[in-house]
């Protein structure tokens, strides 16, 4: 059974989103220069690369990601892909053949190729889900989203698709890497670090099926 691990890597190259400061990684403790144990201090923003939004990252309604049902990002999944749009619609997820009781959709699009050719620099017109689809979405009953560039939303206007899904409590995830993953049905694994208070954190990701 193929597990794909579909998290970012964590590099100071990892592309951000513009004004966000890059990921810098800096080794504090050194073997090499007479320490007893390597040690490395991480400094980046809490949506950088693969991540989930918290409520309060676009509601501020200060519920954050420590507050998240943990149950609704461990379970089956759909993987959709979208290989040819420049955003993705309601009517093409009408068109889509979306398992009837489908709780879970990650969204593979071109932009998936960003993270196999290495593409170290932001992409800002990267697809993403128009007001309408996130609204159709919450109409299906959907309760998690994740697609392959670091918004749902498009860049020039990120507000209203964010907001139609977090005030419907759908839970987002922005970052992953879905490049080597075939469309299909698979049991997902997302676990974001327990940062009190934290408008989104850092995720591991995995699929498995």
């Amino acid at each position: 059974m193929p597990i794909y691990d579909i998290s970012l890597p964590i590099t100071p190259n990892l592309p951000t989103w513009p004004g966000e400061d890059k990921v810098q990684l800096t080794q504090t403790s050194s073997i090499k220069e007479g320490d007893l144990a390597n040690v490395t201090h991480v400094s980046m923003g809490v949506h950088t690369g693969t991540h989930i939004d918290a409520p309060d990252h676009f509601l501020g309604n200060g519920v954050g990601v420590d507050q998240i049902p943990l149950d609704l990002l461990i379970g089956p999944v759909t993987v959709l892909h979208f290989p040819a749009c420049e955003i993705i619609t309601a009517d093409m997820l009408r068109a889509a053949e979306i398992p009837t009781q489908a709780k879970r959709l990650l969204f593979k699009t071109r932009n998936s190729k960003y993270w196999a050719e290495g593409e170290i620099e932001f992409q800002g017109d990267f697809v993403a889900l128009n007001p309408d689809a996130a609204q159709y979405l919450v109409q299906r009953g959907v309760e998690v989203v994740g697609v392959d560039y670091l918004s749902v939303a498009p860049f020039d206007d990120p507000v209203p698709t964010h907001k139609i899904l977090l005030q419907a409590n759908v839970l987002v995830i922005e970052g992953l890497d879905l490049s080597e993953v075939p469309p299909g049905d698979y049991a997902l694994y997302c676990l974001p670090l327990k940062i009190a208070g934290a408008d989104g954190a850092p995720a591991r990701a995995v699929l498995i099926g």
